[in-house]
């Protein structure tokens, strides 16, 4: 059995801040006694990734993504717990694991912005000591794959945001990693960036059937690249599993939607014995259904009124996402 990539085991961060009173007195009682307030980032967090998973990390703001994520590259040291990556503690920075992983940040840039990204990539070159054969022949794929071939010794400065993201993962990618962390890859990106982003991603994945863990706000690149799903609320872990059995966390439901060809009356019976929710000029019905019952209902609506369309569509992962960071106790009867 092959051995697990990362490994946790009731994994935990702790941050430590101090309440401080406003104003001179404020400032000087705190020199004297300081108040503290402990908040937990992360709460007992278990899990085990292996080679070749793609796993969604998933979560609201300020739900622990970003504190597991810089616990998982070492840049923060946990308070308590265990954590493995390759067999390594990442916060000892050693550097066999450092050349075995690599993080993006979105929001973060790791090229200099005032040289062109050839001149950091031939940096990087250097740092992960790769040969100058693998380094031309990964620089020469990964750009092809992206279409930033004619970009390369442009000034970062001068590209788009989209191309920039193009070239961070170019630099993350460069030595070849078996452990990639990507911290909202997309974010910012309009929609065209977004796909080629993804598929670059992916294709990379099915190439080098690395490991990667994603975070994003954007459920399109966790639908497109992920088969598991890891949600935290808290600092807690709230589900683990496939990214089926997720959409189905509120019941095995289809979303329904109805346009009519005249305003309808909510209050009619047939209408009062379903879940629906109406657009203004009631000439709209969206209605949540189970798939037992789609076809029947489905049948007497198209009958019974002046139905000129309707869209068919199970719960999208969106619609989920939305309803459980409004109401986290829908998660209580799933195991984490």
């Amino acid at each position: 059995m092959t051995a697990p990539l990362i490994q946790t085991q009731n994994l935990g961060k702790q941050f430590v801040s101090f309440k401080k009173l406003p104003g001179v007195m404020g400032s000087f009682t705190s020199f004297f006694k300081r108040n503290p307030i402990i908040k937990n980032a992360v709460e007992d967090f278990t899990f085990t990734v292996k080679a070749g998973e793609i796993v969604g990390l998933l979560g609201p703001n300020g739900a622990g993504k970003t504190t597991l994520m810089k616990m998982f590259t070492g840049i923060i040291v946990p308070s308590h717990g265990e954590l493995k990556i390759l067999g390594h503690n990442p916060w000892e920075r050693d550097k066999a694991l450092r050349k075995k992983m690599a993080l993006v940040m979105g929001q973060k840039s790791q090229l200099w912005w005032d040289i062109p990204a050839m001149d950091s990539f031939l940096l990087l070159q250097k740092y992960y000591e790769i040969s100058d054969e693998q380094f031309e022949e990964r620089i020469s794929k990964m750009s092809e794959l992206l279409g930033v071939k004619d970009l390369l010794h442009i000034h970062v400065r001068k590209l788009s945001l989209g191309e920039r993201m193009k070239m961070e993962l170019m630099a993350s990618l460069l030595h070849n990693p078996d452990v990639i962390f990507l911290d909202e890859p997309t974010i910012g990106l309009d929609l065209v960036a977004q796909e080629n982003i993804r598929h670059f991603i992916k294709q990379y994945h099915e190439e080098n059937q690395c490991c990667i863990i994603i975070t994003s706000h954007y459920m399109q690149d966790v639908q497109a690249l992920c088969d598991r799903l890891v949600l935290i609320f808290d600092g807690k872990k709230s589900f683990d599993g496939p990214i089926e059995e997720f959409e189905h966390i509120l019941g095995h439901e289809k979303s329904v939607t109805f346009n009519f060809s005249c305003p309808q009356d909510p209050k009619h019976s047939f209408f009062s014995s379903l879940n629906t929710k109406w657009n203004e000029e009631l000439t709209q019905l969206e209605l949540r259904i189970e798939e037992a019952r789609l076809r029947e209902v489905s049948a007497q609506m198209i009958q019974d009124f002046p139905v000129e369309d309707f869209q068919t569509e199970k719960l999208p992962i969106e619609r989920v996402m939305k309803e459980l960071m409004n109401n986290p106790d829908l998660l209580r009867k799933k195991s984490p």
